[in-house]
């Protein structure tokens, strides 16, 4: 039965991580066999739930709903539509080429590799759940192996940049429990769907901002929003490798498809009229996160930073869908379809950088642009990735990049032309602090450091080259894609009030 792909693949990775338990630590290749297996086969079970997809629908498919807890109407209730299917494909992949990379891992290896499994189950689990209090457990259940991921296999000040992580996120998931709360007991369901139906609070003004607010900080916070930015570089600079790669390409965007799935359909009211805050913030995001970009000398801050400015685009496109009335529903459908499809591809360009970093640090163990220049003499292959995914970050067409930030921009502009010319300035900065990224490691002089650097192994290629042949594809042939995101979105506008 199609239900039960959802409920395989999500749970799968918990399967391996338990089974992870029973090899012994000193088995340490077996343990790395067991965790892709379970990753590969979670990776093909979604593979499958896209197969069984109907593309022609535009509601929730695969839907599962049985009775949890019967104290309270808790069920376990799952789902699939345009907006979460490319964003489990994009879970599954990163998780399975994270794996790879990390199989020079020696330092616990046991427990790293048990953490990712279950961070997976908890990644998807967000992406599936149409129960609220089930989407709760799965938010809460990717906090904590991410904390260790930093915490235990991070750099130097891992313990610092582990606990800030957890604190902040912490304090979103606290609100957003308070605005779950407040929403059950109006409505007296934890269906997401039926919630969003009953537009809860709509004629209460003071206790609709305060659960707009509440989910406002749990996934702005995820995000990050300007100004709860600040625990993401430092938890990108500390983070291993995959850990930065599975932080910026997936936990990240639970944070926006919460805005997606949950505050436009169950709180449109709210979102209309906070629109403006969000669309400022975007903005401010956009712009101070490609400037402080531009003054980054360490390789792995500038590309947190850079996320920052390119997540900015995402809530640009969320604010312009309830900015005004007075925008085409044509137009909005643009904006969120650009919105969604930047989280796709950022969770893909941006995971290949932090893949290129880690290849780049693991050879001469800085990540300092002031020693680097002229690898591009020494390590073709490595500058060959390194310079498309850096185009494809600043937005250059017939790349990944192009598409999503074009929608958002022509989406955007009849609703909130102010706004949108002023992000125009982020562009601009992106490509200038990329284009010096790329000088600085690639062009002019050799350090004599680098002189007998080796390129790209086959680990390595193997990680990266799925990531680069998506840039590319995506880049030229959009609509497949689109047309699977454009459904979804198209339902959620059109359904909520204008």
């Amino acid at each position: 039965m199609p239900q039960m792909l959802l409920t395989l693949m999500t749970f799968v990775p918990l399967v391996g991580a338990l089974a992870i338990l029973f090899v012994p630590k000193e088995r340490a290749n077996a343990i790395r066999w067991t965790a892709l297996a379970f990753s590969v086969v979670t990776l093909l079970l979604s593979v499958g739930v896209a197969i069984a997809f109907d593309y022609g629908a535009t509601g929730i498919q695969m839907a599962t709903k049985v009775q949890w807890i019967q104290a309270i109407p808790v069920y376990y209730q799952l789902g699939v539509d345009g907006l979460s299917l490319p964003l489990i494909l994009l879970t599954t992949a990163l998780t399975s080429l994270c794996i790879v990379y990390s199989w020079h891992i020696e330092h616990r290896v046991k427990e790293y590799f048990f953490m990712f499994l279950l961070l997976e189950t908890g990644m998807l689990g967000v992406f599936v759940a149409l129960d609220f209090f089930l989407f709760y457990v799965f938010w809460e259940i990717s906090l904590v192996p991410m904390y260790f991921i930093i915490g235990i296999w991070g750099g130097e000040r891992r313990i610092y940049a582990s606990i800030k992580f957890f604190l902040y996120t912490l304090f979103g998931s606290v609100a957003m429990l308070l605005a779950i709360v407040a929403l059950y007991l109006r409505t007296g369901t934890f269906d997401m769907i039926e919630m969003a139906t009953m537009r809860p609070y709509a004629g209460d003004p003071i206790w609709l901002a305060l659960v707009f607010w509440g989910l406002f900080l749990g996934f702005a916070i995820k995000v990050p929003v300007f100004p709860f930015h600040t625990w993401l570089p430092d938890a990108h600079v500390e983070a291993p490798t995959a850990g930065s790669v599975i932080l910026a390409g997936v936990l990240l965007k639970m944070g926006t498809y919460g805005f997606l799935r949950i505050v436009l359909p169950i709180v449109p009211e709210a979102a209309r009229q906070f629109a403006p805050v969000v669309a400022v913030l975007a903005v401010i995001s956009i712009v101070y996160g490609a400037l402080v970009a531009m003054a980054q000398w360490d390789l792995k801050k500038l590309i947190a930073y850079s996320s920052v400015s390119h997540m900015g685009y995402v809530m640009l496109g969320v604010a312009a869908a309830t900015y005004t009335s007075s925008a085409s529903l044509a137009s909005k459908v643009t904006a969120v379809n650009g919105a969604a499809l930047e989280m796709v591809n950022h969770g893909i360009i941006t995971g290949a950088l932090f893949f290129l970093v880690g290849v780049i640090y693991d050879r001469t163990h800085t990540r300092d642009l002031k020693r680097f220049g002229g690898l591009g003499a020494v390590t073709p292959i490595y500058a060959f990735f390194f310079s498309v995914a850096m185009f494809a970050s600043l937005g250059l067409p017939a790349l990944a990049g192009f598409w999503s930030e074009f929608l958002v921009f022509v989406g955007a502009f009849p609703a909130i032309p102010v706004h949108t010319v002023a992000s125009a300035v982020g562009l601009v900065l992106t490509a200038a602090f990329f284009l010096w990224t790329i000088q600085r490691v690639l062009l002019g002089p050799i350090n004599p450091e680098w002189k007998g650097l080796t390129d790209m192994d086959r680990r390595e290629l193997l990680a990266l080259t799925p990531l680069l042949v998506l840039i590319i594809a995506i880049g030229v042939y959009p609509a497949p894609l689109l047309n699977v995101i454009n459904g979804a979105v198209t339902r959620l506008l059109t359904t909520m009030p204008m």
